[in-house]
């Protein structure tokens, strides 16, 4: 027992080891969209329907209007989208609140490279980044009850 602890905890520290937090630019992260790298965007309803929100990325609040979050039951949404050995891309409105998301899925779920947009939604639409409306989007996480 003590050795499979042993073990057990290496292998923790070495999954912790190789967690990356990765800032990236609209450049970047049209490079990523590109590849097929799965791009959560953890706005608020409201917000996706004010901007609209990139082509095929996936709508998951993280916090809600009162800044009140559960990472438990949004890592559950989380996984079936994108596994921890995958990396994945985190947008928010300005980069803010994607900075203590990425930390969470890098540090605490097990997600070895997780891509944080620095400029967000934002930054993406100044620079004339290709934006959906989130109707769609949004009806259909509703549905599925996975927004």
């Amino acid at each position: 027992m003590r050795k499979f602890l042993l073990s057990y905890c290496l292998a923790l520290s070495a999954l912790a080891a190789q967690a990356e937090v990765i800032d990236i630019d609209n450049a970047q992260l049209a490079q990523l969209m590109k590849s097929g790298v799965t791009v959560i965007d953890i706005r608020t309803k409201p917000e996706w329907e004010e901007t609209g929100i990139l082509p095929d990325s996936k709508l998951l609040t993280f916090f809600d209007e009162r800044g009140k979050a559960d990472p438990a039951a949004w890592l559950d949404k989380v996984k079936p989208l994108a596994k921890p050995g995958d990396p994945v891309v985190v947008i928010c409105r300005s980069g803010n609140r994607t900075k203590p998301v990425s930390q969470f899925l890098s540090q605490q779920a097990g997600y070895a490279k997780v891509y944080n947009v620095k400029s967000g939604i934002k930054g993406w639409i100044a620079d004339k980044g290709a934006i959906v409306p989130a109707t769609q989007s949004i009806s259909a996480c509703q549905a599925a009850k996975t927004c």
